[in-house]
């Protein structure tokens, strides 16, 4: 491999672009331009064991449109409800929302047609059931997904990182990609208001493991120069300063005094400042998403590391004083309502409560480490996990060793678990039970009032979710269907939703003080030499997804602003 001075040598031939951050949008702009014969420097403030970035720890879900594996399973999905999904749930209402719009209308129409083959013909393959992730459940018009959309990866998140890390790696090879790892870009350096290279430190080697924090020790600087800087570098997820500072507390609640990190430190949202101090326009900086139903990693890479519950439709949910939440607040069907919901309680946490039945068959952890078996394509163990009448052996560990976890045998055992996790109210027992009885009440026929029993049953109409994702209707009382469980959820940061304004170029455009820092943009005209992808654009335009994420769309959002920006940046004349 490679090596990479602190300072740019006379005799190297300068690159075409220089890409910031060697994530998934970075490896995905940086193949589409070696395919073009482009040379390419990439720079990354952390080492070579992470390269991918927070890709790579995803579990690797795909939002497509009307794609055979939908057809398969009897889905009937279109390009023209996709378009009404996403719109009813983005909620575009703002004058800045012009090139999200335009974003999310091209991202669409990728979802519906070059995507599926694109990635096909890098290698990438998937399984055969298709998720249904945000489910809505408030109305044909509210947010929600109105069919089954989240195509996962066989192989996870690695394995979308593997089929662009393999080309570019080769590209490297070949001489024409470069990486300067442990080098942090602090500045864009901007001529006659053109940006035409960056500035920085190099960084003290590091020999840590993949997502582990590393050191920020500074050994030198460097000054870089190249026709074109396409910034890659994330979001704000574990900069918990930034997201208190930009939370919408207006629509979701206050912040919470606790907070599960979903993302590495590395992602700390620093490009978006020096992007903004170099003419860029920022905006929609308080549509971040969260989940709601977060865990505390017992095996922790990163600090505060928090995994989320991808959770079945069947798990009551109850606030940290142990009422039930309202409809539509069902586990996978509304996550920023339910956000809402749980902090206008005063407290920043909630409770599942299930029993052994439904965690076997209805849970799932987010993150390639929680899913060995589809993350090392092994589908022996993939049809035994399938089959099995245990809880798979991640979800077994956390019940075992897990913090947020109560396993009992009797209500009265349960309750007094729960209440030694509690972060303040004590939850009457009595009251608890009752509601638990009043659901199972409406288990004993195919009808009912309850509107998540209804919820349960619509799942499992598709033939997906009664294989493997919906457990059927039964009482969780039912000792048969025992032990009894109690997860306490916290809210886990993850996605920014919003950024860096960009064309459908990805070049970025410039902001409204541009022309005060004697730059000639009025803030609708792109910057000249700069460009930007994934989530530091909000995954494009500066926030496609609009206020709620559809899921699936964080991988596909990377891959498809990498693309356009890696295309444009190819086809200038350098």
């Amino acid at each position: 491999m490679s090596s990479f001075g602190s300072t740019p040598a006379d005799s190297r031939t300068s690159p075409d672009a220089i890409i910031v951050g060697a994530g998934l949008a970075g490896l995905v702009a940086a193949h589409e331009l070696t395919q073009a014969g482009k040379r390419v420097l990439i720079l990354d403030q952390e080492n070579r064991a992470n390269l991918g970035g927070q890709a790579f720890w995803s579990l690797g879900g795909l939002f497509l449109i009307d794609s055979p594996e939908q057809r398969r399973l009897r889905i009937h999905d279109s390009l023209e409800l996709a378009k009404d999904d996403w719109a009813t749930s983005a909620g575009f209402d703002r004058d800045d929302d012009h090139w999200p719009r335009k974003w999310a209308e091209a991202y669409l129409e990728f979802a519906a047609g070059e995507k599926r083959q694109y990635l096909r013909d890098l290698g990438l393959g998937l399984t055969p059931i298709v998720g249904w992730a945000e489910r809505g459940g408030s109305g044909a018009g509210e947010h929600g997904n109105s069919v089954p959309r989240f195509h996962l990866t066989w192989g996870t998140g690695p394995e979308v990182v593997r089929v662009f890390r393999e080309p570019v790696e080769s590209a490297e090879a070949s001489g024409l990609v470069e990486f300067a790892f442990r080098h942090r870009v602090d500045e864009l350096i901007t001529e006659g208001g053109a940006v035409v290279g960056v500035r920085g430190r190099t960084l003290a080697p590091s020999h840590t493991a993949r997502g582990v924090e590393s050191n920020r020790e500074e050994v030198a600087a460097f000054e870089l120069r190249a026709p074109a800087v396409i910034v890659t570098t994330g979001g704000i997820g574990h900069n918990f300063e930034l997201m208190r500072k930009y939370w919408p507390a207006d629509r979701l609640g206050e912040f919470p005094d606790t907070m599960l990190a979903g993302v590495p430190a590395h992602v700390d949202g620093r490009m978006l400042q020096i992007a903004e101090d170099a003419g860029a326009s920022l905006i929609n900086r308080d549509r971040i998403w969260a989940y709601t139903e977060g865990i505390e990693n017992w095996n922790p890479v990163w600090p505060g590391h928090g995994i989320r519950i991808i959770p079945g439709p069947s798990s009551m949910w109850f606030d940290a004083e142990g009422n039930r939440f309202p409809a539509p607040n069902y586990p996978g069907f509304d996550t920023n309502r339910t956000m809402r919901t749980i902090l206008e309680t005063g407290h920043d946490y909630s409770w599942f409560v299930l029993n052994e039945s439904i965690i076997r068959k209805e849970f799932a952890l987010s993150g390639s480490e929680q899913n060995p078996d589809l993350t090392e394509k092994d589908i022996r163990i993939t049809l035994d996990r399938v089959r099995s009448s245990d809880a798979p052996g991640p979800i077994e560990a956390f019940k075992k060793y897990g913090s947020d976890f109560v396993v009992a045998e009797t209500t009265e055992e349960l309750v007094a678990g729960m209440n030694e996790r509690s972060r303040g109210p004590v939850i009457d027992h009595d009251h608890l039970v009752e509601q638990i009885r009043q659901r199972d009440r409406q288990t004993d026929h195919a009808f009912s009032k309850d509107a998540q029993v209804q919820a349960i049953h619509n799942a499992r109409a598709y033939l997906g979710d009664k294989i493997v994702r919906a457990v059927k209707p039964h009482k969780i009382l039912d000792p048969e269907h025992g032990p009894l469980i109690a997860v306490r959820l916290s809210l886990l940061s993850r996605k920014t939703l919003g950024g860096l304004e960009t064309n459908l170029d990805g070049q970025v455009l410039a902001g409204s003080g541009k022309a005060a820092r004697g730059g000639s943009g009025t803030g609708s005209e792109p910057i000249p030499g700069l460009y930007a992808a994934g989530e530091v654009t909000g995954f494009g335009g500066g926030g496609m997804h609009g206020y709620n994420a559809l899921e699936g769309t964080f991988l596909g959002g990377c891959i498809f602003s990498g693309l356009r920006a890696g295309r444009a940046v190819a086809g200038e004349e350098n």
